[in-house]
């Protein structure tokens, strides 16, 4: 029998969320860049009539932290979709880089 104090301990970080940031910032537009050595992801909102998103938050991320992140938000995903059922997308919204946001014939984005 092996001894437990010869187990390692599982190394947990605190995570503290101001009032502030804990309110969330709206984003419909993803803009993902990368170098050799991060990922930039810009989160922006788009609205119909007005010709400029405005990026309202920049995460940078290692390469590495990037994938753990895409493996997150595919378990939550699957996750959400089995508890509340697919998320439907329109048959005219197809991922189109340059354009990802669709407001049907109410104005360009």
């Amino acid at each position: 029998m092996e001894n437990d104090l010869n187990k390692p301990k599982p190394v947990g970080v605190g995570v503290e969320l101001t009032e502030e940031v804990a309110e969330g910032v709206y984003s419909n537009l993803a803009i993902i860049s990368h170098s050799s050595s991060e990922f930039v992801i810009d989160f922006a909102r788009v609205m119909p009539n007005v010709p400029k998103a405005k990026v309202k938050s920049r995460i940078v991320l290692t390469p590495e932290h990037a994938k753990h992140l895409l493996l997150a938000l595919q378990d939550n995903l699957a996750k959400y979709e089995q508890r509340y059922g697919p998320i439907s997308k329109s048959e005219s919204e197809t991922f189109n880089p340059t354009m990802p946001i669709n407001f049907g014939n109410s104005g360009e984005a």
